[in-house]
Parts: structure tokens; C-alpha cells; sequence
């Protein structure tokens, strides 16, 4: 297939290009500055020239391809107007796309958040879908919901579209920003890796080279109107996280009060994120599309040590 890649050049999309290619796909990837398109080149796409804010730009490269990968965000809006305008940015895209892909039966297939059903006391399972939005959520990540669930929409425009859920932590050697690294430059200042509470609350994981397969998975054969959940590790217990960072720096793994001033005295703007529990299922994925994880869990990922250069 000529598949049309957005963020191709970001943590996953530079794992998703290569999985693509190596299975005979022909890669176009959008690039909005010359390193960009360096990089783009550099990993055997071709180059498109563009921003996600020319959505005229976005629908013809969406209908000259054969399928559309979404996996870029407006990161540059995050500063002034956080998770609304990030989302407010989104939706038109994914229309844009849509308006291209309308009755063809293409594939789109968009990244989601696996935190996207809420908190629902069980595993999240690709049955569930994403929350609705309301003014009461303005600020919050369930802003971004309004993607996913207009990505679903465009099923009942004979498109072939789905959403690929991350799990809270994607890792790999090349992770650069993510909720781990953060973590681990938390404990490094404070000189101990702490856990609100008992860290007992669930969180889940992949390794970014089994997301860029799911997402291949999907756009080969992926029905339409589905998510999918790209997780391997469903339910890790916070502190266990805290323990392996805290094993690997030499550091104590601690116990911060789950208290209106300790935990953002150590997490600061990650307080109200790492109190939460998001245990969630990958069955229908691994049964609906075949998709195994095969790479290193989270705990082995940060045995492994590339995390840590300097120690």
C-alpha cells in the first residue's frame, strides 16, 4: 500500500516508517522543516512538504494513498493552550481526512490515549469507548476523546478507520521525553524514587517497536470502527516502577503521602496523573489482529540499562 504518515518522525512514527516499509509498504511522511524531511529520508520514506494546520494539504495526501497513519499532534500549541487546543487542532484533521476517504474503504488509522474510557475499576478492554466531553472537562486530557471518537465516526463513512490506544508508557532505547524518563529525572533530583501512596495503582506499558507492528496490523486488516490497544504489560503497580528506577540509581524507592502538598512537592505537574490506575486488556487486539508484543516488558526494559547512561 502507498500509506500517507503524520509524525512520522516522532518517537513512534519513527518505528511505525521502518515496520511499514520492511513489509513492502510505500511511505510518504509529512515533514515540516528540512530536518524533518532528512529524517523522514533517512528512514526510506518519501517527503511531503507541509504542517497540519493546511488541511487542503493533509485530504490530498490523504486521498492520492492507499491508507493514513495519524500519529502527530500540535505539541507547539500545548504551552498556550494546552490540552483544549491541542484536541480543538485535531478534530479538523481527522474530518479533513475523512471528507478524502469518504465510501473508499481506505484505512485511517489515528494514536488514542488508553486512559480514554476512564477509570472504570477493571481492565479497560477495546470494547469501551472514549468518554464524552463536557465543559466540566476543559484543561484535562479527556478533551482529546473528541478525536477518537470522531475517528470512529468516519466508520459510517466507509472508511476503514480505528484508533490505536497508547499505553501510558511507551519505551524503548530511543525514548527521549516520556512518562519513564520523567520518573527517572524526578528520582535523580530528589535523590529517591518515590510512589504516591502504597503504589498499588495499576499502570500499563509497551515497547514502541510492538506499537509500530499493531499499527501495522491494523491498516493491513483492521476493522472498521475499532480500537485497539497497544499494551503488553496491563497492570504494573506504580511502586514496582519506583523500585526498578530506584534499584537501577542506587537510590531508596519512598512512599510520598497521597496529600494535597507532598505529592506535587515531589511530581509537581504529574501529581494528579500518577494517583491514577489504568489497568487495561490487549485480548481482542491479539486475537482480532494476531498482534503479539515480542519486545522486552517495562521492568526488563529498565533492567536492560539504556535508560541509565550514567550509571
Amino acid at each position: 500500500m502507498r500509506v500517507f504518515v503524520t509524525g512520522g518522525t516522532g518517537h513512534s512514527g519513527s518505528y511505525i516508517i521502518p515496520e511499514l516499509i520492511a513489509a513492502g509498504h510505500e511511505v510518504t511522511g509529512l515533514a515540516r522543516s528540512d530536518t524533518a524531511a532528512a529524517a523522514l529520508s533517512a528512514l526510506g520514506a518519501k517527503v511531503r512538504r507541509g504542517g497540519l494546520e493546511d488541511l487542503d494539504g493533509l485530504k490530498e495526501a490523504a486521498a492520492d494513498s492507499d491508507g493514513v497513519i495519524h500519529v502527530a499532534h500540535r505539541q507547539d500549541l500545548l504551552p498556550s493552550g494546552g490540552m483544549d487546543a491541542v484536541a480543538a487542532a485535531e478534530l479538523p484533521i481527522m474530518l479533513a481526512y475523512g471528507e478524502a476517504l469518504t465510501g473508499t474503504g481506505k484505512p485511517l488509522v489515528a494514536a488514542g490515549s488508553i486512559g480514554s474510557p476512564g477509570n472504570l475499576g477493571r481492565p479497560a478492554t477495546e470494547e469501551d469507548p472514549a468518554l464524552p466531553v463536557g465543559d466540566e472537562h476543559r484543561g484535562t486530557l479527556r478533551v482529546r476523546n473528541v478525536v477518537e471518537t470522531a475517528v470512529i465516526g468516519l466508520a459510517d463513512r466507509g472508511v476503514r478507520s480505528s484508533v490505536v490506544r497508547m499505553a501510558n508508557i511507551a519505551h524503548s532505547t530511543t525514548d527521549r521525553a516520556g512518562f519513564l524518563v520523567q520518573l527517572i529525572a524526578l528520582a535523580k533530583a530528589k535523590g529517591f524514587a518515590g510512589y504516591p501512596g502504597d503504589g498499588a495503582n495499576l499502570w500499563n506499558a509497551v515497547h514502541v517497536r510492538d506499537v509500530a507492528s499493531l499499527f501495522r496490523l491494523a491498516l493491513e486488516k483492521g476493522p472498521a470502527g475499532a480500537y485497539w490497544h497497544a499494551v503488553a504489560d496491563g497492570a504494573v503497580p506504580l511502586r514496582e516502577i519506583a523500585e526498578a528506577i530506584g534499584s537501577r540509581l542506587g537510590l531508596p524507592a519512598v512512599s510520598i503521602p497521597v496529600d494535597a502538598l507532598m505529592l506535587p512537592g515531589y511530581f509537581g505537574f504529574l501529581a494528579n496523573i500518577v494517583t491514577q490506575t489504568y489497568p487495561a486488556s490487549n485480548l481482542i487486539t491479539r486475537r482480532t489482529l494476531g498482534w503479539e508484543p515480542a519486545q522486552p516488558g517495562l521492568l526488563a526494559d529498565v533492567d536492560n540499562g539504556h535508560y541509565f547512561p550514567a550509571h
